[in-house]
């Protein structure tokens, strides 16, 4: 009974949609079905000219992309307790998906419940990981929240083809995908502070350790008593300058320079003597 009632809301809505002079879907290319439109506002969240719009880019997208790119919102679950597997029998129903495989993933919103689940299949489920499910929630939860519906589908539908290009590529949504949020400004103050408490708290324990140690005159001192035994003791000087200083001439002396015993040599300026 659920399943009839589920196909009779698709069809019901995909009438009420002609009626009201909404644009009908271009034709299905090959690998679609077509039976159903890829928007369906059964809970009317969005104007006539946000579901024009909104049709023809989740057409572009699943036509390029060669895989189904539904949105469908609900009042309710309609007497269904499970969203999921709601989801899934309108995408069963409805007959969604390319080739197949039946590629595509739906997106369903339940107003009452004020919840959401993306039902995925075929290449979707390789597509649209568990990270790239929750990011897709999360990106569009502020304004789910706040009422501004055509600006969470969008985000729905222009993620959802980023994603598909990435796992084309070789490369699905993962963890590591995920948008980093930036640093409050006070992280870089709360961090120096930490680390200024905790060098201090290290410099202060280690200090304590230090209550023995006193400030002492002589380098001698620092010696332990009975430490150390010198054998021999010699004073070496490693250095020696000497300033050589002609003699002046005379008849008869000798001629002397002056050394000291440090070993530096004094001289001074000349002329004769």
């Amino acid at each position: 009974m659920k399943r009839m009632l589920k196909q009779l809301a698709c069809m019901t809505a995909a009438v009420l949609l002609a009626v009201s002079s909404f644009p009908a879907a271009a034709m299905a290319s090959e690998g679609f079905t077509g039976e159903y439109e890829r928007l369906i506002d059964m809970a009317d969240l969005l104007t006539y000219e946000e579901e024009s719009e909104l049709l023809e880019t989740l057409n572009e997208i699943s036509e390029r992309q060669k895989m189904d790119i539904v949105l469908i919102t609900s009042e309710d679950m309609d007497g269904y307790s499970d969203i999921q597997e709601y989801a899934d029998d309108l995408y069963d129903y409805c007959d969604y998906g390319y080739g197949a495989n039946r590629d595509g993933l739906l997106l369903l919103i339940s107003m009452a419940e004020s919840d959401w689940y993306i039902s995925p299949c075929g290449y979707g489920i390789t597509a649209f990981t568990g990270a790239g499910i929750s990011y897709l929630g999360s990106a569009m939860k502020e304004d789910l929240s706040s009422g501004n519906y055509a600006s969470a589908f969008y985000t729905y539908a222009s993620e959802c083809d980023q994603m598909i290009t990435m796992a084309r590529e070789g490369h699905p949504f993962s963890k590591k995908d995920l948008p980093h949020a930036p640093l409050s400004p006070l992280v870089l103050p709360i961090c120096i502070v930490i680390g200024l408490v905790g060098a201090f708290l290290i410099v202060g324990s280690m200090k304590a350790q230090l209550k023995t140690v006193r400030k002492q005159t002589a380098a001698a001192n620092y010696v332990k008593k009975g430490s150390m035994q010198l054998a021999t003791q010699q004073d070496l000087f490693l250095y020696s300058k000497v300033d050589r200083v002609k003699k002046p001439e005379k008849d008869s002396s000798g001629s002397s320079t002056h050394t000291s015993s440090s070993g530096t040599t004094h001289g001074g300026g000349g002329g004769k003597f």
